[in-house]
């Protein structure tokens, strides 16, 4: 006897940045930069900036209420929360079984999953899966990210790239034929060392010899990411469409990571995608590692961009170095 295949998609969506915000002509009075040069090689304009005090499961539980909000689902009726994040609170526990308690999503269980930039695919594939098999019907992903906490304020390189936020999607069975269709996830270590925090971990402690050489600190080598991304981004959505039985004429909105304009741009000029279908707010926010595309994500939903039946797909690329994209057929009614 064959079980009757389940459709998993997106039920709702939140995001949460911090207060704080802190433009390019703020960083002209940090760092040898300007806003003309920030805005030209990157296309940021601002980003926000979490309170030092302020742990990246606070940003979390705030953009994962909205999303719960958003789907209509208790938290108590949570199967499972998967936090998609390199900035945990700590190395141990799992930010997300702070989440899981704070919301009081007593029945869920709960883990991190650490994929940089592309985390948040990552995780939305993983939740699909659990839905589909059965196993769980409900699951809270989650993207989120205190970098600042961890970048180089003395690198004019890096320090104007990144920012603090979190968004969140709650998943679960959608109608046939609806929800996500194919995905492609992938990694290639041999290029781990382009970008990092080498002082982060068991290879390499924090010690006040780390602390002075800034190793626990990001590290990039911004051209080898470059070079990277601009192809990377563009093969694994054209291997997610071609098993979705799709071409890039049939996508609707094009969801991908916040990390460069040149970057995007590049991407939708090689799958000859117009730009007016690709989501992009890195002007306001900057990269947020795993929480870029959530956030970007839920933001247009609540702008009412998705109707019923578009094609989205997500795609993202980062340290590992990973890449992952996926479509879906959006599920969602527009009220």
């Amino acid at each position: 006897m064959t079980s009757k295949k389940i459709d998993a998609g997106i039920l709702g969506t939140g995001f949460y940045v911090p207060e704080r915000v802190l433009t390019n002509f703020d960083l002209e009075k940090m760092v040898d930069t300007s806003d003309e040069w920030i805005v030209e090689r990157t296309g940021i304009r601002e980003r926000r900036i979490a309170p030092e005090e302020t742990p990246v499961s606070e940003l979390a539980c705030r953009a994962a209420k909205k999303a719960l909000s958003d789907a209509g689902v208790a938290a108590e009726d949570l199967d499972l929360i998967i936090f998609a994040t390199l900035t945990a609170d700590c190395v141990c526990p799992s930010a997300a079984s702070v989440v899981q308690n704070r919301l009081g999503a007593k029945h869920a269980a709960a883990f991190d999953l650490s994929a940089a930039c592309s985390g948040f695919v990552y995780a939305s594939t993983v939740a699909v899966q659990f839905i589909t098999a059965g196993a769980y019907r409900r699951v809270l992903v989650i993207g989120g990210e205190t970098l600042s906490k961890y970048v180089d304020w003395q690198d004019r390189n890096t320090c104007v790239l990144f920012g603090d936020g979190a968004g969140a999607a709650v998943y679960g069975p959608v109608e046939p034929g609806y929800g996500m269709l194919s995905f492609d996830l992938g990694s290639d270590g041999s290029g781990a060392d382009y970008l990092g925090i080498p002082a982060s971990g068991s290879r390499c402690m924090i010690t006040e010899e780390t602390i002075a050489k800034r190793l626990n600190r990001i590290h990039m080598d911004g051209p080898e990411v470059f070079k990277f991304a601009v192809r990377a981004m563009p093969a694994t959505l054209q291997r997610s469409m071609e098993r979705a039985g799709i071409t890039a004429a049939d996508i609707d909105w094009l969801v991908p990571h916040q990390a460069n304009t040149r970057i995007i741009r590049s991407a939708a000029k090689r799958l000859a995608m117009p730009l007016e279908k690709v989501i992009i707010n890195i002007e306001k926010y900057g990269n947020v590692s795993a929480g870029s595309i959530p956030m970007a994500l839920a933001e247009a939903a609540g702008e009412g961009r998705f109707k019923k039946g578009d094609i989205v797909a997500m795609a993202g690329f980062g340290a590992g170095l990973t890449w992952a994209s996926c479509i879906m057929k959006w599920a969602k009614e527009d009220l």
